[in-house]
């Protein structure tokens, strides 16, 4: 992360990074906060929804691109569209529901209507804006790319970006395993979502989802409990010196990254591995009922936690086999969504068996990360004499390579999620942004 000194002069940004290091105004700062709003999720692929969570015509839900809220609508065609909720009249929101079904929205303030593909239809009184006036010319503003790669929906608010195919670069082929596990079921979303809201800046967020170097310390008193109660089985691999383990981190290109557990939850049985959680022994006896012990243990080895953290920058995190969606709200504010997932087409006990699964870790982990996040802002915030983070475990130490995917990988605990994730904020942002130094 070593700016060019040619480039410093004309880079609004370059004064918050050095090698191994980031500016603590990246989390404190409302202006850079702003300036992200804008240039960065204004400027990017941001994903907004799974097709699933929509599935009919004139489905919608509402989501956030940054700050601007948007509805998440499938037309009367079926179409995709994405529309920014606010009246082209004096601003309103014109749906303020979470989800539903609505071939029209139609503004609370002076009922202004509009379709849902975000063309307005129709004015309340027209005559007396005069007879020049055109509904055409009162449209929503609508996002200027929509794109769907296997269910999952993204939007961008300006032309400007390459296509969704080449903006997921080496996180694709990822979520294509995340999907295709098993036989590839269809990944269903489920109404609704946990959500956490927590006094962090939202890269506090994101620099955790691609930190492995904190599960042993972090989550401490959840591994000693569970090692008491069941012995080695799930993450008890990260009480050993897990750097000399075959766990990692993978960037993944445009500021993707994976944290990898498969090698050691899936080296024997995933399943075998996971704690218990409630009907697990009456659910399992059913599947091997139906199925037998082998293709029972398939099934079960399929469902259980993925093993990855694929990180989507700059909002989509897939943990285990949940989707987590991180809401900035203020610069030390987010609201985090966990939705969780089912299959279509597997049998009631497996989607009865995710769901246990998907209950646990935020109901017992999570807050231990929300701590964590509110315990780092408020020292960012309120020391303003250290100003630099160390973002450089394993930038020195020769141990990553290329591996045989094309991919740069190093161990789990690396620091190479958050340089990754930073070259892109850094690119994005200082190209767009027109104006002098923030």
């Amino acid at each position: 992360m070593t700016i060019p000194a040619t480039a410093q002069a004309s880079d609004p940004y370059a004064r918050l990074f050095r090698e191994g290091y980031v500016h603590r105004d990246l989390y404190v700062s409302e202006q850079i906060f702003n300036d992200e709003m804008r240039y960065l999720f204004g400027r990017t692929w941001v994903y907004v929804g799974h097709e699933s969570e929509i599935p009919q015509p004139n489905d919608f839900v509402t989501r956030t691109i940054g700050r601007r809220p948007v509805v998440v609508a499938r037309t009367e065609t079926g179409a995709l569209a994405v529309f920014v909720n606010r009246c082209s009249h004096r601003g309103a929101m014109v749906c303020r529901q979470a989800r539903g079904n609505a071939r029209r929205f139609n503004c609370g303030y002076h009922a202004w209507s509009f379709s849902n593909d975000g063309t307005c239809v129709a004015i309340p009184l027209r005559h007396a804006y005069g007879e020049d006036l055109r509904l055409e010319d009162h449209n929503l503003l609508t996002a200027s790319r929509v794109d769907s790669y296997r269910g999952f929906i993204f939007a961008a608010m300006t032309p400007d970006v390459p296509p969704l195919i080449e903006h997921l670069a080496g996180a694709r082929d990822l979520l294509d395993q995340w999907l295709d596990r098993d036989e590839g079921q269809p990944v269903l979303v489920t109404a609704g979502a946990m959500q956490f809201q927590t006094h962090a800046n939202w890269k506090t967020i994101y620099d955790n989802a691609g930190d492995g170097y904190h599960p042993p310390f972090s989550h401490q008193s959840m591994l000693r409990v569970f090692a008491k109660r069941y012995g080695d089985i799930d993450m008890q691999y990260y009480r050993a010196n897990f750097d000399e383990s075959p766990l990692l981190s993978k960037d993944l290109g445009n500021g993707h990254t994976l944290l990898d557990q498969r090698p050691a939850m899936h080296s024997e049985s995933a399943w075998k591995r996971q704690h218990p959680h409630p009907s697990r022994e009456i659910l399992e006896a059913a599947l091997i009922e139906q199925f037998g012990p082998e293709r029972s243990l398939e099934l079960l080895d399929a469902s259980t936690g993925s093993g990855l953290n694929l990180n989507i920058f700059p909002n989509l995190l897939i943990i285990g086999n949940q989707i987590q969606l991180v809401e900035p709200v203020a610069v030390n504010k987010t609201v985090i969504h966990w939705f969780s997932t089912k299959l279509e087409g597997v049998p009631d006990e497996i989607n009865a068996i995710r769901m246990r699964m998907q209950e646990d870790f935020p109901s017992f982990g999570e807050v231990d990360d929300t701590a964590h996040f509110e315990a780092c802002q408020r020292g960012l915030e309120t020391v303003p004499e250290v100003e630099w983070v160390n973002v450089g475990r394993h930038l020195k130490t020769g141990v990553g390579y290329t591996d045989t995917d094309g991919l740069w990988r190093e161990p789990i605990s690396s620091d190479l999620h958050l340089r990754s994730y930073y070259a892109a904020w850094h690119r994005i942002m200082a190209a767009a942004h027109p104006g002098p130094t923030p």
